[in-house]
Order: structure tokens, then C-alpha cells, then sequence
């Protein structure tokens, strides 16, 4: 049975776990730009400079991810975030562009294609924006 306090003992996991990938990528993007510049669309405008500001953005939502006064809105516009990548990800898959010197495959790109919608909900849950898929829970004393 999942417990409120089982839903919200899973959801500081996950959410920590995020904010740690949020983090992780957030600096790869201003460390090492051109892998992200190969893969983005062309239609997108200033590439460098979307370049760092969503890598600003994934530092700023992860810390927001973990305040609680920030938590709800880090949800949403992470969420947003996983969205706008995504003709990044695909155009990376595609197009086989190589990153980081190797060409991935579809064993890569497959997986990373379907995840994605994972971690738009991953990014409600974790900022509380939803319960879903669990019911509305019982207290632990139930």
C-alpha cells in the first residue's frame, strides 16, 4: 500500500536525485558547450547563448527543486525545460551526431527518446506539482 509517508519518502529521492541530474547537466552545458551546440536545431536562434542560458537554468531549477518556498514552480518549468530539449534529442539522434567523440546509436537515442515524457512527470513529481500515478494516500497510522 502506498502511505503518504511512503509517496513523500520516494518523492525527496527523486527529487534530490534530479536536482543532482539538473545540477550535473546544468554545468556540462557551460563547461563544454560545442557537444550541445552540434545537436541543436538550426532554427533555434543564438545557439551559444541558449546554450548557456538553459545551462543556467538547470543550476537555478535544481537549487529551486530543493527549496521548499521554490519547489512547485522548479516542478513546472522543469518540466517546460524537458520539453523545449527535446527536438534537441532528436535531431541528436537523427542526425547521428557524434558527442563527446562517439556515435551513440540507437541503443542510446531510443531509450533517452522515450524517457523523456518519464522525466517531465519526474519533474511534477518532484516539485509536488502531482501525485500521480499513486491515490491520494492514507496516513501511515491507517
Amino acid at each position: 500500500m502506498y502511505t503518504s509517508a511512503r509517496v513523500e519518502h520516494g518523492r525527496t529521492i527523486l527529487r534530490w536525485l534530479l536536482a543532482v541530474a539538473y545540477l550535473f547537466a546544468g554545468f556540462a552545458h557551460l563547461r563544454s558547450p560545442g557537444i550541445f551546440l552540434t545537436i541543436m536545431p538550426q532554427w533555434v536562434p543564438f545557439p551559444a547563448e541558449t546554450i548557456f542560458i538553459t545551462g543556467l537554468c538547470e543550476i537555478a531549477g535544481a537549487i529551486a527543486l530543493l527549496t521548499a518556498r521554490l519547489r512547485y514552480i522548479a516542478g513546472v518549468m522543469l518540466a517546460l525545460y524537458a520539453v523545449c530539449v527535446y527536438p534537441a534529442n532528436i535531431k541528436h539522434a537523427i542526425d547521428g551526431i557524434a558527442a563527446g567523440g562517439t556515435h551513440p546509436g540507437w541503443w542510446y537515442h531510443a531509450p533517452r527518446l522515450a524517457f523523456q515524457p518519464v522525466i517531465v512527470w519526474w519533474a511534477l513529481f518532484a516539485g509536488s506539482v502531482t501525485r500521480w500515478p499513486f491515490p491520494k494516500g492514507r496516513s501511515a497510522s491507517d
